[in-house]
């Protein structure tokens, strides 16, 4: 990352180079150390997120079974678009706050402090405004000639003011972070907001209302979380004193520091939400929000599988860079396939259930209408746990001050997307859509791992846990074998999947270590058993 870690950690290694076995040892014991601190940490985070999600999900579930096809892949398409309008004014900005915001805090510098915040508001501000006023200005344009159908007009000119309530939402949780205030973020991210939506969706169906009171409820949702969000920070700031050290005339704004940090960033985030967004537009404009619908509806389902490589990433990112300022490139190695294998393994039910099970799957959460989506869920999901199954690598690109060629790997993935879907949507529509996203995440996370071993040193595949990939793709293919071949009731595929996933388990129970990384669940006879000898 910064030049001065790369200099310490040269030094490190060549002050380590002569060092005795037990100094090894000692280090390799600190890695191993801190690689069940990180996994322990994170699963304890997953279990938060994992009852936000189950609620979302349900959300889904339901919005797509009340309104018909078009209506919600109308709504999907303006949604993707108001995601894409949210990094655009967000210009990156967020990463300020959690950056800056925290530095000028520990120095006492409050003119910087302040004038960093005044500049991320007023910019994101002033960027809303004139994203708004254009989508509104210019929706006879779009209409004529961007979006086939007209309910997607309407909806969008709805939705598009959630670009800025999204932006300045991630503001202040991004403030909350910085001033130590985890309760509130849970209560906004994990209690509240997910009980705003699934508020508007049963008022919704009950209601028997359209698709145009559901986006007024999710902008009402999102104006009233950010509107408990600002009262809280104000009574926060003021209870830490923050307005008596404001004072307007010294206040001074960081502008050059802070874009020279957020804008080289931006371009990773604007590949991303390309990616998804440009399935939706390059959908709508060549087949319709029909074909919309049949792959916005299962792709949330999908992916599922990257839940548990989200969650792990947040205490990933400290452990790893704790060791590469040691210069320990063994134990980061030792801590990516160690978090690598747990989040493959853990991800593994999921993925048997949205891969080899992705039929009945499909039909069960989603009726009838979307039977022919299950190819699309299956492709989708093998992309999604491809990324899974293959570890931190973006992330560790980052930690170890590869920046440059993860920038140009997102850019080129872009690339490689839109070129699929130019080729692919307007001759196979949603299928093509599907191909064109499962063969760009192969690709990117490929062109990934080539990166960490080439650049960082870090194995493509550690062999010592090549045998739990190869129990994987055993199980998942057989698995997949069985539906083809027999097409059992759905019930009998979920117990086939849970069996097989509890042998997944069992077959790598070694390799998970869960005695020393969770002691306490070998107390329950069922766990004791799973995964003792």
């Amino acid at each position: 990352m910064e030049p001065s870690i790369e200099v310490q950690t040269a030094k490190q290694g060549g002050e380590t180079a002569g060092l005795v076995q037990p100094a090894l040892t000692v280090k390799k014991t600190s890695a191993e150390k801190s690689s069940r601190r990180q996994i322990r940490g994170s699963s304890l985070l997953l279990v938060g997120k994992l009852i936000s999600i189950g609620v979302t999900t349900l959300v889904q579930i339901l919005t797509v079974r009340y309104l018909s096809k078009n209506a919600y892949g109308a709504f999907a398409y303006a949604l993707s678009i108001a995601t894409l309008g949210e990094t655009i004014v967000t210009l990156g900005l967020d990463r300020a706050v959690t950056r800056f915001v925290p530095i000028y805090h520990e120095k006492e510098d409050y003119d910087r402090m302040f004038g960093t915040l005044l500049m991320v508001a007023s910019t994101i501000f002033a960027l809303s405004i004139i994203l708004v006023l254009m989508v509104v200005g210019f929706q006879g344009f779009i209409a004529d000639h961007l979006v086939n159908d007209q309910q997607a007009v309407d909806l969008l000119v709805i939705l598009i003011a959630l670009a800025p309530i999204n932006a300045f939402d991630n503001i202040l949780t991004g403030l909350f972070a910085v001033f130590s205030s985890p309760k509130a973020i849970f209560f906004r991210k994990y209690v509240l907001g997910p009980a705003l939506k699934i508020g508007i969706v049963l008022l919704l169906i009950l209601g028997k209302s359209s698709v145009t009171f559901l986006a007024f409820g999710y902008l009402a949702s999102g104006l009233l979380g950010i509107a408990i969000f600002a009262v809280l920070l104000v009574r926060m700031m003021r209870e830490q004193d923050f307005f008596s050290r404001f004072n307007r005339k010294t206040m001074n704004i960081p502008m050059r520091e802070v874009l020279t940090f957020t804008i080289p960033l931006l371009a990773s985030d604007l590949v991303y939400v390309v990616m998804n967004a440009m399935d939706a537009v390059l959908l709508e404009h060549n087949r319709g929000t029909g074909d919309v619908a049949a792959f916005r509806a299962v792709q949330p389902t999908a992916r599922l599988n990257q839940v548990v490589l989200a969650s792990f990433a947040l205490l990933f990112t400290p452990a790893a860079a704790r060791l590469f300022a040691q210069g320990d490139k063994e134990g980061i190695n030792r801590l990516y396939w160690k978090n690598a294998v747990w989040v493959a393994i853990a991800s593994f039910p999921i993925f048997a259930l949205t891969f080899s099970l992705a039929g009945p799957v499909t039909s069960m959460l989603y009726g009838s209408r979307y039977e022919q989506s299950a190819l699309i869920m299956a492709m989708l999901s093998f992309g999604y746990y491809f990324n899974a199954a293959t570890g931190q690598n973006g992330l560790t690109l980052k930690v170890m001050g590869k920046l440059r060629y993860i920038v140009t790997v997102d850019i080129l993935a872009a690339v490689i997307n839109l070129v699929f879907n130019l080729i692919l949507i307007p001759r196979y529509g949603a299928i093509g859509a599907a191909v064109g996203t499962m063969s760009t995440m192969i690709i990117f996370n490929i062109l990934k791992q080539g990166g960490l071993m080439l650049g960082t040193g870090i194995s493509i595949l550690d062999r010592d846990y090549f045998k739990i990939y190869v129990v994987i793709i055993l199980a998942a293919g057989g698995l997949l074998l069985v539906q083809v071949l027999l097409s059992p009731p759905a019930i009998i595929g979920l117990i086939i999947a849970v069996l097989i996933s509890l042998l997944v388990l069992r077959i790598n129970r070694k390799d998970l270590d869960i005695a020393n990384t969770f002691p306490e669940l070998l107390r329950i006879p069922m766990v004791r058993w799973l995964f003792n000898d």
